[in-house]
């Protein structure tokens, strides 16, 4: 697959980017939380959920979806955002909890939602698929070639909501995608000891649908199965039900102990860290330098610095307004 010299740049910098931003929030996270770890303190309150790591799978599919394209993402939801095109100064003050936020602070990292890039996530496992159908009905229903799709973890395939989903969309045959980010870890049970299948693209074949397995961490392997799958949705071809087998570096959740991870795991991964691997294959065949490949992370850097900066010098939501956007 020969790919240009600009779209392989654009993955590395938005990968980097999403890299920058995670390992940027862990540090903003310990704010005012030690030397005892106190979940409803510091700059950022609250769970967080980071996806060093996973960079490919958000990139490698929101290459191919348009503004229009309808996403929905789960719990661990930055590096998919950020492919989306959602905005990062918006979506950085939201996690501070800041007025300027994407929900104007009341929503959170776990809920994040930027109708201008079409993109939302919740906590609540495998909720984001129902609502990617729904996209995906009204898609088709209005004869336009928009598709949705459905960012879920493997976790999240064992849940009834994933099942229905899949079902409805095969029978309507809508143009959704479901991208499964087998990260090996729901939480903290390894996938071996929940799920009696290997594969969960395998499941694909109940619903008569297309199914694909992405066995490697690489947006370039990805790239082309999600380019194959968006393709079939928009000629009205029906949903695809994509796995990627992917590497989280970080604990479920920040402060996560992760005892439950087999030691030396962590470190073997990151021999293995997709960013690091694209840059060194555009190296090879001379369509990136060090020197470039400096300037695009300092590039990326800078993005992130900003939206950081945004976010600590936007103001809290006043008292006053604790009653307002709620439904009674």
């Amino acid at each position: 697959m020969a790919l240009s010299k600009e779209l392989l740049t654009g993955f590395y910098k938005q990968m980097a980017k999403i890299r920058i931003y995670e390992e940027t929030l862990v540090e903003v996270y310990k704010e005012g939380k030690t030397p005892v770890f106190d979940i409803a303190a510091g700059t950022v309150p609250g769970e967080m959920h980071l996806a060093a790591g996973q960079e490919p799978v958000a990139v490698g599919v929101c290459a191919h979806l348009k503004a229009e394209d309808t996403v929905t993402a789960p719990h661990r939801p930055h590096h998919i955002a950020i492919a989306k095109g959602v905005d990062l100064k918006k979506m950085t003050a939201e996690i501070f909890g800041k007025k300027t936020g994407l929900g104007q602070g009341k929503g959170g990292h776990m809920h994040l939602f930027d109708p201008a890039a079409k993109f939302g996530c919740g906590g609540i496992i495998t909720a984001g698929m129902p609502i990617a159908v729904g996209a995906a009905l009204a898609a088709k229903k209005q004869g336009e070639d928009w598709v949705a799709v459905a960012f879920i973890g493997e976790g999240a395939a064992n849940q009834g909501a994933f099942h229905e989903s899949l079902n409805l969309a095969a029978l309507w045959k809508l143009p959704l995608i479901t991208v499964v980010e087998d990260n090996a870890y729901a939480i903290s049970v390894p996938k071996s000891a929940s799920t009696c299948i290997p594969n969960n693209s395998d499941r694909a074949a109940a619903y008569g649908i297309q199914g694909a397995l992405v066995s490697d961490n690489d947006v370039l392997a990805v790239y082309e199965v999600a380019g194959a799958a968006v393709q079939r949705a928009r000629r009205g071809e029906g949903p695809s039900l994509i796995e990627v087998k992917t590497s989280r570096l970080l604990g479920h959740f920040e402060g996560d102990p992760q005892h439950y991870r087999p030691k030396g795991e962590v470190e073997e991964l990151r021999k293995k860290d997709p960013i690091d691997r694209l840059k060194s294959r555009m190296i090879q065949e001379g369509m990136l330098t060090e020197q470039e490949a400096t300037r695009l992370w300092d590039e990326a850097a800078a993005e992130v610095k900003e939206a950081i900066d945004f976010a600590r010098q936007s103001p809290y939501p006043g008292p006053e307004e604790a009653l307002k956007h709620v439904f009674v």
